[in-house]
C-alpha cells in the first residue's frame, strides 16, 4: 500500500503494479470499497499490458476524508496522484460506485484521460426519464432514502449497518448484501469474488463510515459535471440482473453520453459482469 500527499494536505492511499512503461489504468472501486486488489480484474489488466493504479477515495481506509466532496472532486485528486507518479495520460475503469468517478475523469481531464469504462455504474440522481431507485434491492432503497433525507439520517443508517460489512467474511458476504444479490450474482460469489468483496469492505470501513457516507451523498447530489459533455471514448457495461445498480442506469448513460459504446448484457448481474472483463479492457486499448 502506498500513500501520496495531495496539494491540500490530504493523504490519498493507492496500490500500483505493472511495468512503468505500460499504459496506466486507473481503477475506481465500488461503494463501500477501497484500495484493495481484485485478482479477477487486476490480473486481466496486467495480462493485457496495463500498469494498474487503484486509489482509495477520501474517507476509505488510509485516505483522508473530504467532507462535502462531489463526484467531480475525484478529477483533481487523480491528476495530482498521476503527476506525483510521473504519469502523463491514462485510461480508467469504474465499477459500481466507481463508475461516476471514471466518468468524471473522462469529462474533466480530457487532455489526460484517453478512454473510460463504466462497469455497472450509477447514473446521475434526478436524471430526466430515469426512476433512479426502481429495481434496486431493498437495502439500497433504504440506504439511498436515508441519503436523500440528509447527512445525519444517513450517518445514523450507516452506523447501524456498518458492523455487518466491517467484519464480513467470504462465508457471510451473501447474507450481508441480502436482497442486493441476484441469483446470477450468488453464483459469482462461489469463486474468488467473495474473498475480494469481503476484504474490500473490511478495509474500506477500517477507519469508519466517512467514505461510504460521502459517496452516497455525492451520488444523490449534483455531480459537478455533465455526462453529455464527455468527449473522450466511453464504454458502458451493464447487466439486466443487477439489483445494486439497475439496468435502467446503464440504459440512461448509454443514451446520454455522446458516442458511448454500449454493452447492455442480458443474463449478467452486478458482480457476474466481471465475466466480460477482457472485453471491457480491450475497449481501452488504443493504437
Amino acid at each position: 500500500m502506498e500513500r501520496v500527499e495531495l496539494p491540500d494536505g490530504r493523504t490519498l492511499e493507492y496500490l500500483i503494479e505493472g511495468e512503468a512503461d505500460r499504459p496506466a489504468l486507473v481503477l475506481h472501486h465500488g461503494t463501500p470499497g477501497g484500495a484493495t486488489r481484485s485478482a479477477l480484474l487486476n490480473d486481466a489488466a496486467l495480462r493485457l499490458g496495463f500498469r494498474v493504479l487503484t486509489p482509495g477515495r477520501p474517507g476509505y481506509g488510509g485516505s483522508t476524508p473530504h467532507s462535502g466532496r462531489r463526484v467531480a472532486d475525484v478529477a483533481p485528486d487523480i491528476a495530482a496522484l498521476l503527476s506525483a507518479l510521473g504519469i502523463d495520460d491514462f485510461v480508467t475503469l469504474g465499477w459500481s460506485g466507481g463508475g461516476p468517478h471514471a466518468l468524471a475523469c473522462a469529462a474533466l481531464l480530457p487532455d489526460r484521460c484517453r478512454g473510460a469504462v463504466s462497469m455497472a455504474g450509477v447514473a446521475p440522481y434526478g436524471a430526466p426519464g430515469l426512476d433512479w431507485l426502481a429495481g434496486m434491492g431493498e437495502e439500497n432503497v433504504a440506504e439511498f432514502g436515508a441519503a436523500l433525507a440528509g447527512p445525519s439520517q444517513l450517518s445514523e443508517f450507516m452506523t447501524a449497518a456498518e458492523p455487518a460489512f466491517a467484519h464480513v467474511t467470504p462465508e457471510t458476504v451473501v447474507a450481508a448484501f441480502g436482497d442486493l444479490i441476484s441469483d446470477v450474482d450468488k453464483k459469482a460469489l462461489e469463486g474468488p469474488m467473495a474473498a475480494f468483496l469481503a476484504e474490500s469492505a473490511r478495509h474500506a470501513l477500517s477507519t469508519g463510515i466517512a467514505g461510504w457516507r460521502d459517496d452516497d451523498l455525492a451520488f444523490t447530489a449534483d455531480w459537478g459535471f455533465d455526462p453529455a459533455a464527455i468527449t473522450v471514448p466511453v464504454s458502458i457495461w451493464q447487466g439486466d440482473q443487477d439489483r445494486m445498480v439497475p439496468f435502467t442506469h446503464g440504459q440512461w448513460l448509454s443514451a446520454h453520453i455522446p458516442g458511448a459504446d454500449s454493452h447492455l448484457v442480458p443474463g449478467e448481474g452486478h458482480l457476474s459482469l466481471i465475466n466480460d472483463i477482457d472485453a471491457m479492457l480491450t475497449t481501452l486499448v488504443r493504437p
